[in-house]
């Protein structure tokens, strides 16, 4: 008796829900941390909360796709896409309204869709997956734009938590760069190691000993030519 054929999973499915508004959610957060310069605290709480929800949505559509068999083409490919749009926007947007320095969006945002394009590349030769450092990148980068998207002057003991949003950002931007440092050694490693490398390499030495098969054939022939002369 054959096995019935497995039917595809619908990309109508809760996961996908939750990274589709997760994307949704991107412009909401933008308007409401950039909105009257950053300044009115109400509205920055409201930005807060709506990039900690998202982040949560991460974390859930993930852990729903793998337990109930729901992983689709789509999610592969929206998810990456919400993270990097909703981390880009904080990012951004936290330096349109002076709270951190232009640098430091620039790097990280450099960092992430290089890294993006890199994996692109070397597809072909295989997929690099994401290690612990990457997922420990991605949580320390979550924690400092959540603090930093937060009014912190209207908290008590406001110097203090400013000491540790900064903390926690410093520790991000060094594990981004390490990570990426990282990931670019893996991705160059990977180019030469693959099954495909191996193939390449072996068809051109298969290629190089038929091109000097023929040039020795070539020599023997012209050296005969000369004797019979």
């Amino acid at each position: 008796m054959t096995a019935a054929p497995l039917r595809p999973v619908s990309n109508w499915n809760l996961p996908n829900a939750l990274t589709v508004a997760r994307i949704l959610a991107v412009p909401v957060f933008g308007w409401l941390l950039v909105r009257h310069d950053g300044q009115v605290p109400a509205q920055r709480w409201w930005a807060t909360a709506v990039f900690v929800a998202a982040i949560l949505t991460d974390r859930i559509d993930g852990d729903l796709a793998r337990r109930y068999g729901q992983i689709t083409n789509f999610g592969k490919v929206a998810d990456p896409i919400a993270d990097k749009a909703l981390t880009g926007m904080a990012l951004v947007g936290l330096s349109l309204i002076g709270e951190m320095p232009w640098w430091i969006t620039t790097l990280i945002l450099v960092r992430e869709w290089g890294i993006t394009v890199l994996r692109f590349v070397v597809i072909r030769h295989g997929v690099m997956p994401a290690g612990r450092g990457g997922k420990l990148k991605t949580t320390l980068q979550a924690l400092a734009l959540g603090m930093f998207s937060a009014p912190l002057w209207t908290m008590p003991f406001e110097s203090a938590w400013r000491f540790a949003a900064w903390a926690v950002l410093w520790v991000a931007v060094l594990v981004t760069v390490v990570t990426g440092i990282d990931y670019v050694i893996k991705a160059l490693t990977l180019r030469q190691t693959s099954p495909r490398a191996e193939l390449k390499r072996t068809r051109r030495a298969t290629e190089a000993a038929r091109r000097a098969r023929e040039a020795a054939q070539r020599a023997r022939d012209a050296t005969r030519r000369e004797d019979t002369t």
